[in-house]
């Protein structure tokens, strides 16, 4: 009987362990219907002129409305070269959906492309009070078609932003074939940076201030498809045009 009760104990406090520790899904994006849901995302379109002409990066495409397609539970982000104008679209949650900590992860496959520049991507949600690099920037997913089979991961911050950014490149074999899920476990105390489950990045400053962690309050997310640029690069690969950016699901959760 009393080995009985042990077991029975045991069994209860693993059991109660797991779900204590099992994420809660807070919110998800899984692209239904046709159209994105504009109570959601928003679209920011241009060439970021007059404020931030080439969208800071000296980037070379327009953001149109039109350049996404969205179908069977995908959003497809379409990048072409029409009439000699690259074209692409770049969306945001701001003042929608924006969080504070959890884990955020995207399934997506990418676009490929010397030239083409992909992202899933964050900014704090006080940039208009504050501006860039402030604000801070968490770049869940970067790559670029002029560095093949390598992930970006990066953070901005005051201390550290641009050509100074913190930052970790990672070669992947085969991340540029089918899709893969990028995703950050981000806390007060630290933000980590995983492909496909595995741990490629973590940041931890051991003292936090104002200058090194603006991560401290709720980010909106961010998806697009930038033209060449300062990281791009200036050689495009038009014979590859069109390409696209696929995202299967966005998904956040509570730690």
């Amino acid at each position: 009987m009393r080995d009985y009760l042990s077991y029975t104990f045991l069994f209860f406090l693993l059991f109660s362990m797991g779900c204590a520790q099992a994420p809660k899904l807070i919110w998800e994006e899984n692209f239904d219907g046709t159209t994105l849901n504009e109570e959601v995302w928003n679209f920011e379109l241009g060439d970021g002129c007059p404020n931030l002409c080439g969208w800071g990066n000296n980037e070379k495409q327009i953001y149109t409305k039109s350049n996404h397609i969205v179908k069977d539970g995908l959003l497809s982000i379409q990048i072409k070269k029409e009439d000699g104008v690259y074209t692409s679209t770049r969306i945001t949650t701001k003042a929608k959906k924006e969080f504070k900590y959890g884990r955020i992860e995207a399934r997506a496959k990418l676009a490929l492309g010397k030239g083409l520049w992909p992202a899933f991507w964050m900014l704090g949600s006080n940039i208009s009070e504050v501006g860039w690099p402030q604000t801070g920037e968490i770049d869940i997913l970067e790559y670029i078609g002029r560095k093949p089979n390598t992930v970006f991961n990066t953070l901005h911050f005051k201390d550290r932003h641009g050509t100074n950014a913190y930052t970790k490149t990672t070669l992947v074999d085969g991340i540029e074939e089918g899709f893969h899920t990028y995703a950050i476990n981000w806390t007060a105390e630290k933000i980590e940076f995983f492909v496909d489950d595995v741990l490629f990045f973590e940041y931890q400053p051991a003292e936090k201030t104002i200058e090194n962690w603006p991560f401290d309050q709720p980010f909106y997310i961010l998806l697009n498809t930038a033209v060449g640029g300062n990281l791009g690069g200036n050689e495009i690969d038009d014979q590859l045009l069109p390409q696209e950016f696929v995202i299967d699901y966005i998904r956040v959760y509570e730690n």
